[in-house]
């Protein structure tokens, strides 16, 4: 009985794994496929004769993401998972009699927490850089 239960965890370890690598691998996948989609763009645009100048090539290539804006919506949304998880272990505790359930998870909403104001923060700076013109501050 005992194997059949370490044969479950070794499975749902492998099966968590395998998922981050399935999101690390797509979102590679997806970066090339951008890449090669904006050099194809720039390859018709060249055979079918049209005049291409630097500002053109630039826009082509240019990464539209706001790196300011996207930190903002990651804190916000990490910080809103903090309290979740501090209500996950409270209702943990209660369903499973376990006092010590609702200390970790309160750690561990916690640890959200303060990655939250380390993303707010990190946008805050990004913000800043994008405005100077003296270059990336250090």
């Amino acid at each position: 009985m005992e194997a059949l239960g370490s044969i479950g965890g070794g499975l749902a370890a492998v099966a968590f794994w395998g998922f981050i690598a399935s999101c690390v691998v797509s979102g590679i996948w997806y970066s090339i496929r951008e890449k090669q989609a904006q050099h194809d763009t720039l390859n018709r645009m060249i055979e079918s004769g049209k005049e291409i100048d630097a500002e053109l090539v630039d826009k082509i290539f240019s990464d539209d993401t706001d790196t300011e804006e996207g930190l903002k919506i990651a804190g916000y949304i990490t910080m809103s998972a903090a309290p979740g998880l501090a209500l996950l272990g409270y209702v943990l505790q209660v369903a499973s009699d376990n006092d010590k359930i609702f200390t970790i998870m309160l750690g561990v909403g916690g640890l959200a927490f303060f990655v939250s104001i380390g993303l707010l923060f990190s946008a805050r700076v990004a913000g800043k850089n994008k405005d100077s013109s003296n270059g990336p501050m250090v």
